[in-house]
């Protein structure tokens, strides 16, 4: 049984060199630069072991994608979210969480959204970190509506529409590649135009 035990926690150990190759690898070189051969090499296994831990470059992609949305790091941020009871207070912590995220997440990200144009199964694996934003942006939403906080004209819905169009990764490339924003001033201005676009005023 011990023995067992060691041998899954070794694979265990291997599949996640493999990603931490992939990652490294697809962020530095570029997902259609990259082979499958590359990562193998990088993570000193063979090609075989790299296929068995993810079916290859779009499984190791989906799956660096959906370690990144089940991390025990999200899942603090959504029990926060549930507990904050202030909506000024919410909206900058949630502002803070994304911006945390953007900066770990933002090298790979921009390789996804690049080979996401070409390839179907890399925009299902964008479709997971997409999906895991808006889901955190649906629950704040919620809550801010709950709260009685929301402004006229601006329901759950519109609100979780307007969360997106400032938090998410487009939105922040837009302001630190296309316009030099770094990320303290982006806060600081989405501090100021989130609770503008979204609070009653008090």
């Amino acid at each position: 049984m011990e023995a067992k035990s060691r041998r899954a926690e070794n694979a265990e150990l291997t599949r996640q060199t493999i990603l931490d190759a992939a990652r490294e690898l697809f962020t530095r070189k570029g997902y259609f630069q990259t082979t499958v051969g590359d990562i193998a090499s990088t993570a000193r296994v063979s090609v075989a072991w790299v296929h068995a831990a993810g079916g290859g470059k779009s499984g190791l992609l989906r799956a660096l994608l959906e370690q990144g949305v089940t991390t025990d790091g999200n899942a603090a941020v959504l029990a926060r979210l549930t507990s904050i009871t202030d909506p000024d207070e919410l909206l900058r912590f949630l502002v803070h969480a994304t911006r945390e995220r953007f900066g770990e997440w933002s090298a790979l990200m921009s390789q996804v959204a690049a080979a996401a144009i070409q390839d179907p199964a890399v925009r299902q694996s964008q479709e997971i970190a997409h999906e895991g934003l808006r889901g955190a942006l649906r629950l704040t939403a919620a809550r801010l509506a709950g709260m009685g906080a929301l402004r006229d004209g601006v329901d759950e819905a519109r609100a979780t529409d307007l969360l997106w169009l400032h938090l998410s990764n487009t939105a922040y490339f837009l302001r630190t590649d296309e316009l030099g924003w770094s990320l303290d001033e982006s806060e600081a201005w989405l501090n100021e135009s989130l609770p503008a676009a979204l609070l009653i005023e008090r």
